[in-house]
């Protein structure tokens, strides 16, 4: 179909999800986009949160603990740190990677010190959009 690209989200256990999109919405470092066909090639790295999926099959949706995004005109592929179904099932999962950033975050100085926090601060926030 020409008005739709390819979806791939893998994560180091496994690919969680590969079909036909319409439009991706990621949360990016730098604030939430959407992938659609055709759009300009980005590469960009995504911050703790949800990924929005919809296609001709519906919408699904994933949490993601980071990562990066390569949007392409033909399609995305997510490469996350961490990724789950949105589901409560998953809340463990997520509880796992909040209790890692506190701690990282608490051994951190200096200039790093704000990064480490906002991870955290990106975590909590998934962890209150997780159903």
């Amino acid at each position: 179909m020409a008005d739709t690209m390819q979806f791939d989200l893998v994560s180091p256990e496994r690919s969680l999800a590969s079909h036909p999109a319409t439009a991706v919405q990621i949360p990016a470092a730098e604030g939430d986009m959407t992938a659609m066909p055709n759009h300009a090639p980005v590469l960009t790295t995504l911050r703790p949160g949800i990924l929005t999926v919809t296609g001709p099959d519906g919408k699904s949706e994933y949490a993601v603990t980071g990562g990066f995004a390569e949007i392409t005109p033909e399609g995305l592929t997510v490469l996350a740190e961490g990724a789950y179904e949105r589901h409560a099932d998953h809340r463990a999962a997520i509880e796992a990677h909040l209790e890692e950033a506190r701690k990282a975050a608490s051994e951190v100085a200096g200039e790093h010190k704000d990064t480490a926090d906002k991870f955290v601060a990106d975590l909590v926030h998934l962890l209150d959009h997780m159903q």
